[in-house]
């Protein structure tokens, strides 16, 4: 209420970009002030439920409902964010080294469309800049997945470098990583979803991921792939079959899209990868492509279009283990995580379920 009441009206007046720096740092300073953290778990943050506690990948989920990447991209507010109610958050993508993106502006509202258009290009400080802002932590109540990408000077022929430096760098601050290969808005970065290319860079990163588990210890951490729900069936069938040989823990699905069907905003025209309610449908449907390609195998993250819980049941039980939203915090607030949860917990009763993982690929049963 206090969001969209007065939060929400004097953001949405500010350019988009400038918006969404306030929110990120305004959250980094109030992490900071002693009682503030308390104040922000007090207002948003959720009560224990065990229906909805996942395990997965040896690491434990207090909600399903996790925060996507793109919108902490330096990781500075994970405390603040951790405090909100979400399950688990991504931040980054974070590259090798620190690059601008893109040319400004690149970050647009479709509110008729409850939607965004972004064309950012992998903006961040570098990935030693995130692990000192990781290092600050004092551990996190959620686990953290790090976002990682290749610098968009980087030929594709040597990509498997810049994620290789990601991980060596970050290894030891994220509790699973996460493989970009699919924003539309760093050149031919979409290419590495097919073929020879997709295997080599996926054989590179799950042996640094295993070189680093020998150097540092511990479980093992799990490492997905994000793929783009552009994919002809194709094209679809060969990523889906190099990632399951690859021997990584699980895929993302999906990214933004570059279509533009049904849209009314005029800034349906401008470049870049959409987000938002357009993606709802889209997403579900190849989450369930996937879902049966795997034979559920293959944990997924259904991300794409998440508004309701509704929505969010629909992905579980298309084939989701978790999701995660980014554009309806956005537009709802964070208050949006209360309705999510408490919105699947009447759904799992409705359906007769006692707790979350019973409804993951309910679609699929007979």
């Amino acid at each position: 209420m206090v969001y969209k009441s007065i939060a929400k009206p004097v953001l949405f007046r500010m350019d988009p970009e400038k918006a969404h720096h306030l929110t990120v740092h305004g959250l980094e300073f109030a992490s900071k002030v002693p009682g503030l953290p308390s104040c922000i778990q007090a207002v948003w943050g959720l009560r224990k439920a065990a229906e909805l506690q996942m395990n997965l990948w040896n690491l434990t989920f207090r909600s399903p409902v996790g925060l996507a990447a793109g919108l902490d991209k330096n990781g500075v507010a994970v405390a603040g964010f951790s405090q909100m109610g979400f399950g688990f958050m991504e931040v980054g993508t974070v590259t090798p080294k620190a690059q601008s993106g893109n040319d400004k502006p690149r970050l647009f509202r479709l509110p008729e469309d409850d939607a965004l258009i972004n064309r950012m290009g992998f903006n961040n400080l570098g990935a030693q800049a995130m692990a000192d802002s990781l290092a600050k932590l004092k551990g996190t109540p959620i686990p953290v997945a790090v976002n990682i990408g290749k610098n968009k000077v980087t030929p594709n022929e040597h990509a498997e470098d810049d994620y290789r430096s990601c991980i060596r760098t970050l290894y030891s601050h994220g509790d699973f990583f996460v493989v970009n290969i699919s924003s539309p808005n760093t050149p031919d970065l979409r290419n590495l979803q097919h073929g020879n290319d997709l295997q080599r860079l996926l054989d590179a990163v799950v042996g640094e991921m295993n070189a680093q588990h020998q150097v540092h210890g511990g479980a093992s951490k799990p490492v997905l792939v994000k793929i783009a729900p552009d994919l002809t069936d194709i094209e679809l069938q060969s990523t889906i079959s190099v990632i399951e040989a690859s021997g990584v823990s699980g895929i993302i699905i999906s990214n933004t899209t570059l279509s533009r069907d049904g849209l009314s905003h005029p800034n349906r025209d401008q470049a870049g990868g959409l987000s938002g309610r357009p993606l709802t449908a889209l997403s579900t449907e190849l989450i369930s492509r996937v879902y049966a390609m795997t034979g559920g195998k293959l944990p997924i993250i259904g991300s794409g279009g998440i508004f309701t819980a509704q929505d969010a049941y629909d992905k579980i039980k298309a084939g989701a283990s978790l999701v995660e939203i980014y554009t309806a915090l956005i537009y709802e607030g964070p208050g949006i995580l209360k309705k999510l949860n408490e919105g699947l917990l009447a759904l799992l009763k409705k359906d007769g379920y006692t707790h979350i993982s019973q409804a993951i690929g309910a679609d699929h049963r007979p």
